[in-house]
């Protein structure tokens, strides 16, 4: 994120009124997007759900999921409109931060192939494909298979 939008970027904790927004962004950005209750049945398991809001608007958010010592990010999105602009890192890294906060030494996630963009956001940081799930993802042909990545939180950088 470059330092003249820094001022007005907060990181704020996600929760039951804040659905709506995150909808909004899945259904803009994905063509098979999470459901409501996807998003109210993470909230109430407890996974962490984190947004990123420039001067109030909603651009993106994740959800962890922590276990023992591993965190498993189920979802980052950021608004179309705000995409290369450095607040998927932003994001990315605020996840693997508080990964590590919350005592995982590890982070795992799927991606599928097609999304070239989050897997060069995933390359950037130094994840690792370590396997792939057969027909994982819901895909216009079918279905789509997912890459399966995963990086140590030992440092968190990038």
């Amino acid at each position: 994120m470059s330092a003249v939008l820094s001022a007005q970027v907060e990181m704020m904790p996600m929760g039951h009124g804040d659905v709506d927004e995150m909808l909004a962004v899945e259904r803009a950005v994905y063509p098979f997007p999470w459901t409501r209750g996807n998003f109210l049945d993470s909230i109430a398991s407890g996974y962490s759900s984190w947004g990123c809001r420039v001067a109030g608007e909603l651009v993106g958010y994740y959800v962890l999921m922590l276990a023992l010592d591993e965190a498993h990010l189920l979802n980052l999105s950021v608004t179309e409109k705000r995409q290369g602009m450095g607040f998927g890192a932003g994001l990315l890294r605020h996840a693997m931060r508080s990964a590590r906060r919350g005592g995982a030494m590890m982070m795992l996630l799927e991606v599928r192939p097609s999304n070239d963009k989050a897997r060069a956001l995933y390359r950037h940081f130094g994840f690792q494909q370590i396997g792939v799930r057969r027909a994982y993802y819901a895909a216009d042909a079918g279905r789509e298979d997912a890459l399966v990545l995963q990086h140590p939180l030992a440092e968190v950088s990038a």
